[in-house]
């Protein structure tokens, strides 16, 4: 992470995006539903489709299908574009767990604290999953092996991790002077937050360290048992308004836990109907 190249240019403000690693395309949308394909290896883009309304959050799935987060909708894009929920104040961000679950951000309105979580489960149960992150919760990552959901609320703002085995919630770091905005994983574990204001992307630096009963310890995402936060100088790239990220966080050894394939999901959910020719 020591330069920013530009991929591609005249899309029409990308707000979110989604790496694929299995057919090396990036995913991302534009502001009047534009889906947008990118080539990296090219660096071209096309539009694959139009969504329902201004694309924000992507999210992909073991196979490769997206739930995109759009207007007050959230949607699947597996070669047709079909809406799965609505009714929705402003979906945000979406990620997927290893079981198939999909955790996404809806962010209310700014400065009104009516923030929210939603978990679509695999079987296509939906609920609220939180609401103790009012402050216009927005990017959300999933730890690799599926433990914890860090989220960012950008009204506060904040970064917070959610134990998923027990609920737990800690804030582990203010973002004072910034509207964080997204949040991705990397391999070593560090946290990374982009930021629409100021117009740059806090990096590097802030880390969280895990210590457990089983005696694995690491910089990765925080434990279940001890908590203690690393901090130390961040690094800023001077970015124009930096809004989500996509990380392909692949381990480089043995994990230290079991984790799934670096996708945004382990398998593929119920709810997302099979693609043409699959």
């Amino acid at each position: 992470m020591q330069r920013t190249d530009v991929l591609v240019d005249g899309l029409d403000h990308p707000e979110g995006v989604a790496w694929d690693p299995a057919s090396g395309v990036l995913w991302a949308g534009g502001e009047a539903g534009q889906l947008y394909r990118v080539d990296l290896e090219s660096r071209t883009w096309s539009e694959e489709a139009r969504m329902p309304g201004f694309v924000l959050g992507l999210a992909i799935d073991g196979r490769g299908r997206l739930a995109v987060c759009c207007g007050e909708a959230l949607c699947v894009y597996d070669g047709a574009v079909s809406t799965l929920r609505d009714g929705f104040t402003q979906p945000n961000y979406a990620a997927f767990a290893p079981d198939g679950t999909l955790y996404f951000s809806d962010s209310g309105h700014w400065a009104r604290d009516n923030g929210r979580v939603y978990r679509l489960a695999a079987d296509g149960a939906l609920d609220v999953f939180s609401d103790r992150l009012p402050h216009f919760p927005n990017g959300c990552a999933v730890s690799p092996d599926g433990a914890f959901l860090w989220i960012v609320e950008s009204y506060r703002p904040a970064l917070s991790p959610f134990d998923l085995a027990t609920c737990e919630l800690e804030e582990v770091t203010r973002l004072p002077g910034t509207v964080p905005d997204g949040v991705a994983l990397t391999v070593e574990g560090g946290v990374v937050v982009s930021c629409y204001r100021p117009d740059r992307r806090p990096r590097g630096r802030r880390r969280c360290r895990r210590d457990d009963r089983r005696g694995s310890a690491g910089d990765a995402s925080l434990g279940a048992d001890e908590r203690r936060v690393r901090r130390g100088a961040a690094r800023q790239a001077r970015l124009r308004q930096p809004r989500t990220l996509a990380s392909d966080a692949r381990p480089l050894g043995p994990p230290r836990r079991a984790a799934p394939p670096s996708r945004d999901m382990g398998r593929r959910p119920t709810w997302l109907s099979p693609s043409p020719g699959m």
